[in-house]
């Protein structure tokens, strides 16, 4: 809707991990750098947490490009839907590694064939890496089985190596006695923090000159301000309100966007925060809720002019 009036080639701030968009930031490069070195040392088990929203999807995305793009020394299995059971856990990964007929091989032989495989990729000299997404949603049975997964080893490495991405939930069960052994085993972990100001600056200015903005600073500095504050400095709730105080400047005329713009959109998101919600009048994001909003501020007949359609 607005990307032709702010010169934009496509929306900046869509909710889908696309790694075009993956903003080299403080937090997001410690995080890559620890995984490389923890992989390149051969660990059995790498943990990323943190909030709902942080970026763990895209960075698990990230690293599956890289080590996918280096296929001479890495052999990358990836489970965006952890919720299996463990021979549910043992199948996928099995099929991420090309084991024909997987499906019907009973537990010993499908152990068996993994066993193998993963010897044969050793001995090519590729590393083996499982990426679990949402790992906080692995049933307990399930997780213990992992564990057992990554017994396999020879006696110079292990053949399995595994990166959980998890919700701060993870970390919960994780600290249950009944999981001790999995979590001594796991020798790097990661915490994502929320962005501050001077991370949210840069995040915001890279993503829209990555959607083909040029131009100052699209942003005011209240604004940045206001979307720091409202969003807790959560990637994902930043995204949100980029978005929608883009549609609110868009709909009033204005070529850049300012705290006020900011302020509208917080108070149609769930999420926000609640000392920036009191008060708060829920707007409508469908194109009709955002179509009656701009006719209430009599700029519709100058918004069609900017749709797909509308009028010259």
């Amino acid at each position: 809707m607005y990307q032709g009036f702010f010169g934009l080639r496509e929306k900046p701030f869509a909710l889908t991990p696309n790694t075009a968009f993956l903003v080299r930031l403080a937090p997001y490069q410690a995080c890559l750098n620890l995984l490389r070195v923890a992989l390149g040392e051969g660990e059995g088990f790498i943990k990323v947490s943190g909030e709902v929203g942080t970026g763990k999807t895209l960075l698990c995305r990230a690293l599956l490009n890289a080590l996918g793009a280096d296929g001479e020394r890495w052999q990358v299995a990836w489970l965006p839907n952890p919720g299996l059971s463990p021979r549910g856990l043992r199948q996928a990964l099995a099929h991420e590694l090309h084991i024909a007929a997987a499906d019907e091989l009973d537990d010993h032989s499908l152990l068996a064939a993994l066993n193998h495989r993963l010897i044969e990729q050793a001995a090519a000299g590729r590393r083996t890496v499982l990426l679990i997404d949402e790992a906080q949603a692995l049933p307990e049975k399930t997780l213990e089985s992992l564990r057992l997964l990554t017994n396999l080893e020879t006696e110079h490495c292990k053949l399995l190596q595994v990166v959980l991405f998890g919700q701060p939930e993870l970390d919960e069960l994780l600290e249950r006695g009944e999981f001790r052994q999995l979590r001594q085993r796991i020798t790097f972990s990661y915490r994502l923090r929320p962005l501050d100001l001077a991370d949210t600056r840069r995040y915001v200015e890279e993503r829209l000159v990555h959607a083909g903005y040029r131009g100052e600073p699209l942003f005011d500095a209240r604004a940045l301000r206001r979307l720091v504050a409202g969003s807790g400095g959560i990637p994902r709730l930043i995204n949100i309100l980029a978005h929608k105080a883009l549609m609110v400047a868009f709909g009033a005329g204005s070529r850049q966007v300012r705290a006020a713009h900011v302020q509208r959109a917080l108070e149609d998101t769930e999420g926000a925060r609640p000392f920036l919600r009191q008060g708060s009048v829920r707007l409508g994001w469908s194109l009709a809720g955002a179509g009656v909003l701009l006719a209430l501020l009599g700029l519709w007949p100058w918004l069609q002019a900017w749709l797909p359609g509308g009028a010259a």
